[in-house]
């Protein structure tokens, strides 16, 4: 088996970050995801990425996916199924064949949390959805909640604005906790309706969602609606490391500010690493700092 200098896990930003730092000096490695671009293709309007005025998440995954044929990166279609150590070196497991490497770096990103209540999971791709860049449209006209107070809810709302008919956005806090200038729309618009301290308790609909059930101040009452958005946060892509790496309480790869694991020769960048802020100008940096890091590991060695 051929022993690689690393090995890179996602292709989201941290992931080709480091993989085109990684084909700049000439390393020897691979890049292994089954989704290039990651959260690049639920994304809508990229606003705050430097040197960028204004883009969209599926813009920004084809300059990347152009930068990555520039630099001659081809990320390997595989599933990483077990990393392991291999004497000083890690032994990478994938659906397609094994790797030996000396060091790894992971990046595989978060994925939406599930409210875990009754209806959601029935009713998954039949009202109920996590993307409403993805499946938006299909609401066209219609009465919808968005469940959700911070970014990700917000930002639902403005891309919901001119398709929905009525929006209703369910908080279960006291206020928002996004962006200002994102409240700021939401609070201006008229088609969309606030309910703050408000608990999801069931999703209801037979074939499809027709409703919703909450709960607001001790009252239960119901919505009317045709779809519901859910928009609550993300858990961390790291259930194959557990054992591997030490995770947080939320189950994020602890990394230091050098983006190292408390494991020698295991980096970790991006949303599935600790520090659960999501941006894009955070992941491509510390997907940079783990190749320069895992480069300097190796001379180390």
């Amino acid at each position: 088996m051929n022993v690689y200098d690393t090995i890179i896990i996602g292709a989201g930003i941290s992931g080709l970050t480091a993989a085109m730092y990684a084909a700049r000096k000439r390393m020897k490695f691979e890049i292994l995801s089954n989704n290039f671009g990651g959260q690049f293709n639920i994304s809508g309007e990229v606003l705050n990425y430097p040197g960028i005025v204004k883009t969209t998440g599926l813009e920004f995954s084809s300059v990347m996916e152009k930068q990555m044929e520039f630099n001659d990166v081809k990320v390997k279609t595989e599933i990483v199924k077990k990393l392991e150590k291999m004497g000083s070196n890690f032994k990478v497991t994938s659906d397609k064949g094994s790797y030996e490497t000396q060091t790894v770096i992971i990046c595989t990103g978060s994925n939406a949390r599930k409210l875990g209540v009754p209806g959601e999971q029935r009713l998954a791709n039949k009202g109920v959805t996590y993307c409403s860049i993805c499946d938006g449209p299909v609401f066209s006209g219609m009465d919808v909640a968005i469940i959700g107070g911070g970014d990700a809810g917000l930002e639902a709302v403005d891309f919901m604005k001119d398709l929905a008919e009525k929006i209703y956005l369910v908080v279960r806090g006291k206020e928002f906790t996004a962006h200002e200038y994102l409240q700021e729309k939401v609070k201006s618009n008229p088609k969309v309706e606030v309910l703050y301290n408000t608990e999801t308790k069931e999703i209801l609909g037979d074939k499809f969602v027709n409703g919703l059930r909450y709960e607001q101040d001790g009252e239960e009452k119901t919505l009317s609606v045709k779809g519901v958005i859910i928009e609550i946060g993300r858990v961390a892509n790291t259930g194959i490391f557990k054992g591997t790496v030490p995770l947080d309480e939320d189950g994020h790869i602890m990394i230091d500010c050098q983006a190292k694991t408390p494991v020698p020769g295991i980096f970790a960048a991006g949303d599935c690493a600790s520090g659960h802020e999501y941006q894009y100008v955070i992941s491509a940096g510390q997907g940079c700092m783990a190749l320069i890091k895992a480069a300097r590991h190796l001379a180390s060695k």
